[in-house]
């Protein structure tokens, strides 16, 4: 690739891309053309896998670790992201954000420890909110951010067990919003995707270890199946495109229909 090709290559930040919906995302924007930098915690292997899948097809990726409930982490992983920029697009900033990692464990209000709620407080929040913030002045203007949400902070068909997790997902939900209006100056968009019932290794791979709750789910899915990370991942990488220029400040869900 030329150096004049690698200045105009578009450049994409992908937390959580070493599996499930954050890999379709990465897989999904370098088809498109979008060279990747995405994140692991505990699963190199495969976010290595990912890098050389994207390698395969002609695109360019990098993977670097990165602890999203430990803030420390964060000003030396944009430190790392500027050098991988200059050194490998030759290039000053990125222009997509994907805020993806998380965890997911179901627990009744009652049951809920301090220990868990901080956890899902350190990673589903105060994650995305200060690494964004370290990462902002990498971030060039007229790009854009997705946040990924959950449907489970939506007004109806509530399912006990995730009083937490989606307090969290809420706040990020109205997080995306005062993004969306504050760096609008900056010409930068701002949206979430709040998947529904989706097939990844989330709570511990729950549907691999529990195939006999995925039959209700279906049920209650106006298109019939349960969703698979790719249908989450082609909406991320669709909002982010110029397609989506006029979209911001927006929790696009995508559930199939679930609870409709």
């Amino acid at each position: 690739m030329s150096t004049t090709q690698t200045q105009t290559t578009r450049i994409a930040v992908v937390v959580g891309g070493s599996a499930g919906i954050g890999q379709a995302a990465a897989l999904r924007l370098a088809e498109r053309g979008t060279g990747v930098i995405l994140t692991y915690h505990r699963h190199a292997d495969e976010a290595l896998q990912t890098v050389a899948a994207i390698e395969e097809a002609g695109g360019t990726a990098v993977a670097l670790p990165l602890d999203l409930g430990n803030g420390e982490t964060f000003a030396p992983f944009a430190e790392r992201v500027a050098r991988e920029l200059e050194e490998r697009w030759q290039r000053t900033t990125f222009d997509f954000l994907v805020n993806n990692a998380g965890f997911g464990q179901m627990a009744l209000f009652e049951d809920t420890t301090e220990e868990l709620f901080d956890a899902f407080y350190r990673v589903l929040l105060r994650g995305p909110f200060f690494l964004t913030q370290a990462l902002l002045p990498l971030l060039a203007d007229g790009g854009a951010i997705v946040n990924t949400t959950s449907s489970s902070t939506a007004p109806s068909g509530l399912e006990p067990g995730y009083s937490a997790y989606a307090t969290m997902k809420g706040g990020l939900t109205v997080l995306t919003r005062y993004l969306a209006k504050e760096l609008s100056v900056r010409g930068i968009r701002v949206n979430s995707v709040a998947p529904g019932p989706t097939r990844t290794r989330l709570s511990g791979d729950a549907f691999e270890r529990f195939p006999e709750v995925i039959p209700p789910l279906v049920a209650r899915t106006a298109l019939g199946r349960l969703g698979e990370a790719d249908d989450v991942g082609r909406v991320i990488a669709t909002l982010l495109s110029d397609d989506c220029a006029w979209i911001t400040a927006q929790d696009v869900e995508a559930s199939g229909g679930f609870n409709l």
